[in-house]
């Protein structure tokens, strides 16, 4: 896609290529190590050649059933032609005008007088390339000759041959097969995994997201651009089906209600299941930030319900706004009450085990060998009033930045009726009362500071153990006083934050919310906290000195994550500063968004998986990665330079190379585990997609 320079009106996606995988094993017709080839007839009927036979795939079922005989015929040909007997055949094809290729271990061969001969290529640098070793050949819809080695990737068109390496952005280059598709597409199966070259762009699928096994010993493509592919585990196929960003949307938000919400009110994290890939037996279990995914999913809900008006979008969000309230009125009463507006992390039934057995020990260990600033207490679960939920104390400054994303935006969007809005005014009220009593700080039952509930002037500025957080705890404040004024509609809310900026210079600390090395080198979840906050801040904050200041620190963010491909990040920023400028001695700069922020933001809405299993993913060996350099890791000892890295474009890996649960995962990192046992939520769709339509990014 072409770089966006300039925001020209909404992007128009209509429908696009959503894809898919699906396994069909063949145990117990054959082994692992029993597989041969696949072929694909005119009717897309799939064969798969085993040391038993051949079998045909029929209803998922496989049928033994003979090969048809014109293409065991034309099978036959290339082995007749090899006159060599030291030459073993890799794959074959044909030529427009029907002589033969063949990809072989002494090189590329071609027909001529009745047999096979080496065809010597050169690039314009003087080398030679299909002397020996080359693992596959094929001619696509075009004409074009393409054959692979361990070299790279060469092709054949009208204009001469062309040659890719991992300069030129191919993925892998330890090739088994290649296969070609109708709309142009040329696959390439490798040891390790699949690609695709298509539109000058090259696309990788690995791991069992996508394919039984990683490794490919043949593929074809069928008519429809379906793409099967011959692994040690069986046959897959990945299909690309038309969908809209709308039905993708429905997919999740069907999902969501179906697997992921926990308790009857709701709250949203990830599951996990008996079975890998499977959701027929799901486990539910609470999450330290149950409050910030349930508050991204209701911010979603918020927007989604101002661009649709739809009654069931309205009672996503209201459910999601009665969940979070609940957080904090649960900490109330009971045999530990917390001061009035605390706010809980999450909850569970009692009639689930104690979670407080052994948790002592356990936080003691973290404060003595990994954070010093952790707290050890009892209990850290709480039970409520009517004896019916634990409640997590100990909340996080992420809650925080959840509930205050969350809270005017439903005040805004949603919420209708005076009652309604009294509901939130009064949660908004309660919890910015508390922080207010308590020196700026969210203090829980024990009557101390939660571990990361530190906002006051005195630690951000003066302590040492709080330097590192000064920026980021700044704008956080400022913000949900911004947010408190604009809900409840009381100005004593932005004297606090008056009396912050001018005595304690929170707006000064705030233009530095974190301070970076270069891209890659932030925590994702500070980024995410920091870009929920910049939103608010600007968004309820008048023309002014504070504004503009926000606005430069905001920009500043927004470049070092720009190469992430975020669409949350990207429409959260170009919200706010689409059209904006700031001033300095030099003069007057746009600080509208440019180059591919919205082509990008696009990219990754298109391309999450809908299959959102946490299946484990690898790229450290792919040869068109470029390492960050050491002082961008965010741990400078570590030995291991290939841990993190991006794309010789400069952007981190697509996400359908990548698997996390929510935004506050680190995308330059290249290698991710899982085994496919927990389900996660497609908030990370959901949101953005939203928040896009809400802001006129996306086009309806």
């Amino acid at each position: 896609m072409a770089s966006n320079t300039a925001f020209a009106g909404p992007f128009s996606v209509g429908k696009f290529p959503q894809e898919t995988s699906e396994f069909f094993p063949m145990k117990p017709q054959a082994g692992a190590d029993d597989f041969w080839s696949i072929e694909i007839t005119s009717t897309d009927q799939v064969f798969v050649e085993t040391r038993e036979g051949w079998f045909l795939l029929s209803e998922r079922q496989w049928l033994k059933k003979a090969l048809p005989r014109a293409i065991q015929k034309t099978r036959q040909i290339p082995r007749k032609l090899l006159r060599s007997t030291q030459a073993r055949l890799n794959q074959s094809t044909q030529l427009p005008d029907r002589r033969w290729l063949a990809a072989a271990n002494e090189g590329l061969l071609i027909e001529a007088e009745g047999e096979l001969v080496p065809w010597p290529v050169f690039d314009n640098k003087g080398r030679q390339w299909g002397t020996h070793d080359i693992r596959g050949v094929e001619v696509d819809r075009k004409g074009q000759i393409w054959f692979t080695s361990l070299a790279g990737v060469a092709c054949r068109s009208s204009k001469g041959w062309q040659f890719f390496e991992g300069k030129d952005g191919l993925p892998y280059n330890d090739f088994t097969r290649i296969a070609s598709g109708p709309d142009g597409e040329i696959w390439f199966g490798t040891h390790k995994g699949l690609i695709r070259y298509q539109d000058d762009r090259w696309d990788y699928r690995q791991g069992r997201r996508w394919l039984p096994d990683d490794k490919i010993m043949d593929l074809k493509v069928d008519s429809k651009g379906t793409v099967w592919v011959l692994t040690p585990e069986g046959i897959g196929c990945i299909r690309k089906d038309p969908i809209t960003l709308a039905e993708k949307a429905a997919f999740y938000e069907k999902e969501i209600q179906s697997y992921i919400k926990r308790t009857p009110l709701g709250y949203l994290s990830e599951v996990s299941v008996t079975t890998p890939g499977k959701r027929d037996h799901i486990h539910y279990h609470d999450s330290d930030n149950d409050g910030l995914w349930t508050s991204m999913y209701g911010a979603g809900e918020c927007f989604a319900y101002a661009v649709t008006k739809d009654p069931e979008t309205k009672e996503r969000a209201h459910q999601a706004f009665k969940a979070l309230r609940f957080l904090q009125t649960v900490t109330q009463e009971g045999s530990h009450p917390a001061p009035q507006g605390f706010v809980a992390r999450t909850i569970r039934s009692t009639k689930l085990p104690d979670p407080n057995d052994g948790r002592l020990k356990q936080d003691e260990e973290i404060q003595k060998n990994k954070d010093k600033l952790w707290k050890a207490y009892e209990p850290r679960w709480p039970v409520s009033a009517d004896g019916k939920w634990y409640w997590k104390s100990d909340t996080s400054s992420d809650e925080l930045d959840g509930h205050y994303f969350f809270y005017p935006l439903y005040y805004d969007l949603v919420a209708q009726t005076e009652k309604e809005k009294e509901e939130v005014r009064q949660v908004v009220r309660d919890l910015t009362d508390h922080l207010i009593a308590h020196g700026y700080n969210l203090v829980d039952h024990t009557g101390t500071v939660t571990r990361w509930g530190v906002y006051s002037p005195d630690a951000l500025n003066h302590d040492p153990d709080w330097w590192a957080e000064r920026g980021l705890k700044s704008l956080s404040m400022l913000s949900y006083l911004a947010v408190a004024a604009h809900v409840t509609g009381e100005s004593r809310y932005l004297e606090h934050q008056a009396e912050l900026i001018q005595n304690h210079a929170f707006d000064t600390n705030a233009l530095i919310y974190k301070i970076h090395r270069g891209i890659g080198s932030g925590n994702q979840s500070d980024d995410e906290m920091a870009f929920m906050c910049y939103y608010n801040l600007l968004r309820y904050t008048p023309e002014g000195p504070l504004r503009q200041k926000a606005l430069l620190s905001f920009y500043a963010a927004w470049l070092n994550e720009a190469p992430e491909m975020n669409p949350f990040f990207h429409f959260a920023y170009a919200g706010q500063a689409m059209g904006r400028e700031v001033s300095d001695p030099w003069g007057t700069h746009s600080i509208s968004p440019t180059g591919d922020w919205l082509v990008d933001s696009i990219e990754t809405l298109q391309g999450f998986p809908l299959n959102r299993f946490n299946w484990a993913c690898e790229n450290s060996h792919r040869i068109d990665i470029r390492s960050l350099p050491d002082q961008n890791s965010t741990d400078l000892l570590s030995s291991n330079p290939r841990q993190r890295g991006h794309r010789i474009n400069g952007k981190v890996l697509p996400v359908e190379n990548r698997h996390f649960n929510h935004w506050n995962t680190d995308p330059w990192q290249l290698d991710y585990g899982g085994s496919g046992n927990i389900l996660a939520s497609g908030t990370v769709f959901l949101l953005p997609y939203y928040m896009g339509l809400y802001h006129g990014f996306i086009a309806p």
